[in-house]
């Protein structure tokens, strides 16, 4: 590969990076707070590309002029073709780019989580809640006060939270968000048993937002024996896939 294509290659990628980083498509690989670090890359990147492009196109126009010294640059009549080749099958290297923008992969769903065991972890404590009702709260916020807490900061609210729906082969409602410490390679999921007020269809992966309050009810994932809470619904509503669909809260 040599460095005209190099530079291009650069190029592309940081352009990559900085469409991702300037739109929510990062948000299906890696989690919000990594943003900054994704538009520093892909401007370095870009930079870099840039700068030897410009050092590429000034050794070529002292070449013409011929200041050039003529040594270790590969580019006699000998290897041209051969470096010319090698630009071509280095272009391939584009093709994941082109997937990377133009296609996003759709977040991990309720086929992850029926077949992955909850990762819900104890909470190093519990911020105060919100005066209101209902309290919006996270559904890993919920779980862990449920659980691990006993629901004592509960007793009394009524919490709206937001989930996607999968369905055990039991038959098991499930309110899921998948929660993730850095990308979605390493996104679990997190789950809440939903009991009183259902709809009377859930569709698997469809997005709810439910109201309900704390239910002292649980049980244990088949899949790895984990802490499963439940919710008493009293109101949910079909809603769009949001911005993020991972919760970042876990292990925070």
């Amino acid at each position: 590969m040599n460095r005209q294509t190099q530079a291009a290659v650069l190029l592309l990628i940081g352009v990559a990076l900085l469409h991702g980083a300037l739109t929510d498509l990062y948000l299906r690989y890696v989690k919000e707070g990594l943003r900054p670090l994704l538009l520093a890359a892909g401007t370095l990147l870009v930079v870099t590309a840039l700068a030897t492009a410009w050092y590429e196109w000034r050794r070529a126009r002292r070449e013409e002029r011929g200041t050039g010294t003529g040594t270790g640059t590969g580019d006699g009549d000998g290897t041209r073709g051969h470096a010319h080749r090698e630009s071509r099958v280095s272009w391939l290297l584009v093709l994941p780019l082109f997937a990377l923008v133009l296609v996003a992969p759709p977040a991990l769903g309720s086929y992850s989580a029926t077949h992955t065991g909850t990762a819900l972890q104890q909470p190093y404590g519990y911020a105060e809640l919100p005066a209101g009702d209902p309290v919006p709260i996270g559904l890993v916020d919920y779980a862990g006060r449920a659980f691990y807490g006993h629901g004592r900061s509960l007793e009394g609210r009524s919490v709206r939270l937001t989930g996607f729906v999968a369905v055990t082969p039991s038959g098991t409602p499930y309110l899921v968000r998948m929660a993730l410490n850095c990308c979605a390679a390493d996104a679990q999921p997190v789950k809440i048993g939903l009991t009183g007020n259902i709809p009377p269809v859930l569709q698997p992966n469809a997005w709810l937002e439910v109201t309900g309050r704390y239910t002292a009810r649980r049980t244990r994932d088949p899949v790895n024996d984990g802490p499963i809470p439940f919710l008493r619904v009293t109101a949910a509503r079909p809603v769009p896939t949001p911005r993020d669909p991972y919760d970042e809260t876990w292990n925070n």
